[in-house]
């Protein structure tokens, strides 16, 4: 006898709408600087300010990429989606770890040509650094933000993006010691500054890609996550044990498989009322979309 607990709502209006907050919050930001930036970089022949001012908005794109996939992955289950829409979030981690992936490779590209082919000393207004350090301290409060809301909400789509938004603030860090280098008739500085962080980058954004894959694999849940798993379906008052415990991501919820074992001589509603116990257990303590039990007489 099979039964299915689900828990599809645990928390999820929260999520969504701290997801929405928090990312036109950089949606407002990036804006800000990518005017700022490119205008200030004209005026003050500054190229790799008007560059960073690219980058920035290049994660306007990144943050409606995270608005439609937060607005899709709330939607419950329908006829075509039995499980819901949680791995849209999934889908948007690959694309934001993909995006850091490709910005990492870009900045090594770049930073490998300067080393080889240095430039001359440009005449660079000191506007430029102002601007950069106050993007870069900027960037750095939005990534701190971002990633409290991500860590609270639970939510692998928002930490992503958040870390995007601190590639970005790598990048204006490259671009002030940079124009510091330029200043003192040092441009390399910029270069070697430039291949560090985007070494950083690039592993960053491996390392979401290489993640957000996985989930789509259908990915078990952790060693610890299963453990707990297992000792709050033990601790279910009539339960004499489980086996074949499996378990696989579903955006940054689990769905659980379990056979449940209970008394041979129990009635068919007592071996019913323990499973249906301990799988509600599962879906009140962990961030378990559902629960499917399997009941075995022993």
């Amino acid at each position: 006898m099979d039964e299915l607990i689900e828990n599809p709502e645990l928390d999820s209006a929260e999520k969504q709408q701290a997801a929405k907050k928090s990312t036109l919050v950089s949606v407002a930001v990036n804006l800000g600087l990518t005017t700022s930036q490119i205008f200030a970089g004209v005026i003050s022949g500054s190229q790799g300010l008007i560059a960073d001012g690219i980058h920035s908005l290049s994660d306007l794109v990144a943050d409606f990429v995270v608005l439609f996939a937060n607005h899709h992955s709330g939607k419950g289950a329908d006829d075509d989606h039995h499980y819901g829409h949680q791995r849209y979030e999934t889908a948007a981690s690959l694309f934001l770890g993909v995006s850091l992936l490709v910005v990492g490779l870009g900045m090594l590209w770049s930073a490998g040509h300067k080393i080889i082919n240095p430039a001359a000393p440009g005449q660079i207004q000191l506007l430029a650094l102002y601007v950069a350090v106050g993007a870069l301290l900027v960037k750095e409060l939005l990534f701190r933000y971002m990633l409290s809301v991500a860590e609270r909400v639970r939510s692998s789509m928002l930490v992503a993006n958040a870390w995007h938004a601190r590639s970005d603030a790598a990048s204006s860090l490259v671009v002030s010691v940079g124009i510091v280098g330029a200043l003192l008739g040092y441009p390399i500085l910029d270069s070697v500054g430039a291949l560090v962080v985007g070494l950083m980058v690039a592993k960053a954004g491996w390392a979401f890609s290489w993640d957000a894959l996985h989930d789509l694999m259908d990915r078990a849940a952790s060693v610890e996550e299963h453990q707990k798993i297992e000792e709050i379906i033990n601790a279910t008052e009539g339960v004499r044990g489980c086996h074949d415990l499996r378990t696989r991501k579903m955006g940054d919820m689990l769905l659980v498989d379990v056979h449940i074992e209970v008394d041979a001589n129990a009635s068919v509603k007592v071996g019913h009322d323990i499973a249906f116990a301990a799988a509600k257990k599962v879906t009140d303590t962990m961030p378990v979309l559902n629960v499917m039990t399997h009941i075995d007489p022993v």
